[in-house]
């Protein structure tokens, strides 16, 4: 009934064009201890922050980095392939226009003895919409309208509309981990210490200990049975670092065997020149992009000022201002790109929609522009914008990124920029309850399609709680999905991005690459990083 295969494998082949620079390094060296049959133990090293294990309550990429080790998926993507396939199911497909029915394989178990039946998939998709947690990913799941368990190994999903071009990928993403039934709660978050303690796990890996965004290790999971196969290595650390520069020092001194985000665009060109680590190119999807809340925003909804017409032309002139060659060249040396749409350049649908309206009408800012956008609106000051970001998610260049961002609003006499930073556990849960105005967001796909970038930011019950709110957008997006002409569907996927262009619910201004590693003593890195852009560790192997 649905096939995009094709088409997804050529998005991936177009990115891979636009690919800047990896991010991710591979050390000759490890500085784990001990062997096994799948090699020896490896250890990687970020920056990145977890928030909460319970796929319900998070939908970020250092969460998410662990749930794809340990939680089981119906569909996933094998190494080296964006095609999504039945992981821990033995079939899946359309059965009629709004059912999709997923056939599991017999004798699944959790790694606590639990066996993994339809009911724990029911279970599952059921409390990510009853929690509809806003820090989670329910809203990926506004289609669905029931699921079924009629025995142990069948699923079906009952879908709201007919033809859903996107619903399989779902199933893959941060929306889809399986989890244990008797482990997890059905109406509240499950603490990351009842997850450890209960093994609820049925991935690749299962955690062997914890130790919250200082050091987690990875088992290989004997018991998994699915599309990604056995783990080639088995047992992975991960050391979180709070500082970048600790990270690259442990980089060169050998003492991990794979950095995994972020490194200054410094620290990473000046390790390309050491023979000790690789640095590798690869394709990927990631964006940067300033958020605004529609209610607490200059002129926003629930302010004493409260002006719709005022408040858009803030955001437009602060999109009028804007120089994304320049954060581009200053701040990442061309570790990224300029974006002027919702979707980046390379996925069937992407445009360029803000570079005509805003700006000099060729991607250049334009303060006269901005100014007379400010005044034709009837504001005649300079405009106080809080503006937040957060100083440990996306890299140590975000502090350079949002000074030189600051400059430029206020460099034109147009903006004063009070500019704030929070670290990323904290920042999750503020940035949902209204405390920032407007608000630093990095975005890395969760399955290549245009619909990742549309679906979680602009629908009315949308991931940003923005409080954007334009039912024609959300009509639009719900149609793109069921559309399956795929020339119909570029041209409804072409006309959301220009209606969201006009609104500025957000201002994208940066594209970037994902990352692929290998290293002299590290295999197989690459592999992880192909497979829809998601970082896995079980192809790796250390020799």
């Amino acid at each position: 009934m649905r096939s995009a295969s094709t088409r997804t494998a050529r998005v991936v082949a177009s990115l891979a064009g636009t690919a800047a620079v990896a991010l991710v390094l591979a050390g000759c060296s490890g500085g784990s201890n001990g062997g096994s049959t799948g090699g020896s133990a490896i250890t990687i090293g970020t920056t990145d922050k977890v928030t909460v294990l319970d796929p319900a309550g998070s939908y970020d990429n250092g969460s998410f980095a662990v749930m794809n080790q340990v939680f089981p998926f119906l569909m996933n993507t094998p190494y080296g392939t964006p095609d999504v396939k039945p992981d821990i199911a033995e079939s899946a497909e359309f059965t009629a226009p709004t059912e999709y029915t997923v056939k599991l394989k017999p004798g699944l178990k959790f790694a606590n003895g639990n066996d993994l039946t339809s009911s724990d998939v029911k279970f599952s998709f059921d409390r990510q919409l009853a929690i509809n947690d806003e820090n989670g990913p329910a809203s990926l799941l506004y289609n669905l309208d029931s699921v079924a368990a009629p025995d142990d190994t069948t699923v079906v999903f009952t879908l709201k509309s007919a033809d859903d071009q996107v619903f399989p990928q779902i199933l893959s993403s941060p929306a889809g981990p399986i989890v244990d039934e008797d482990v997890f709660s059905a109406t509240e978050l499950t603490s990351d210490e009842d997850i450890v303690k209960g093994k609820a796990f049925a991935g690749q890996y299962e955690i062997a200990s914890y130790d919250f965004n200082n050091l987690i290790s990875y088992k290989a999971f004997a018991g998994y049975d699915g599309v990604l196969g056995k783990a080639k290595t088995d047992q992975v650390n991960v050391k979180y670092y709070a500082d970048s520069s600790n990270l690259k020092l442990d980089i060169q001194e050998g003492n991990i065997d794979v950095a995994f985000r972020s490194l200054s665009a410094t620290d990473i060109d000046d390790l390309k020149g050491n023979d000790k680590v690789k640095v590798v190119d690869g394709p990927g999807g990631e964006i940067r992009y300033i958020v605004f809340n529609f209610d607490t925003q200059p002129f926003g909804a629930k302010t004493p000022e409260a002006d719709p017409a005022k408040a858009l032309a803030v955001r437009q002139a602060v999109a009028d201002l804007i120089d994304r060659d320049e954060i581009a060249d200053q701040v990442y040396k061309g570790t990224y790109t300029p974006l002027y749409s919702y979707v980046p350049a390379g996925l069937t649908g992407a445009t360029e929609s803000l570079k005509a309206p805003y700006g000099d009408g060729n991607g250049g800012p334009d303060a006269d522009k901005a100014k007379s956008t400010l005044a034709a609106a009837g504001i005649t000051g300079p405009v106080e914008l809080s503006l937040q970001y957060s100083n440990d998610h996306y890299g140590p260049s975000s502090g350079d990124e949002y000074a030189l961002i600051k400059d430029q609003l206020e460099s034109t006499g147009l903006f004063t920029v009070n500019l704030e930073t929070t670290e990323w556990v904290q920042y999750s849960k503020d940035r949902t309850t209204d405390v920032y105005p407007s608000y630093q967001l990095g975005w890395f796909p969760d399955y290549s399609d245009a619909d990742n970038y549309l679906t979680p930011f602009f629908l009315t019950e949308n991931f940003l709680a923005n409080h954007y709110d334009n039912p024609a957008v959300n009509d639009l997006i719900l149609k793109q999905a069921v559309t399956t002409d795929p020339a119909e569907r570029t041209a409804l996927i072409e006309q959301i991005q220009d209606a969201v262009a006009a609104d500025l619910s957000t201002v994208p201004y940066l594209q970037g690459a994902q990352v692929a590693v290998t290293g002299t003593t590290v295999e197989g890195t690459k592999d992880t990083l192909d497979a829809s852009f998601k970082f896995r560790y079980g192809a790796l192997t250390k020799g």
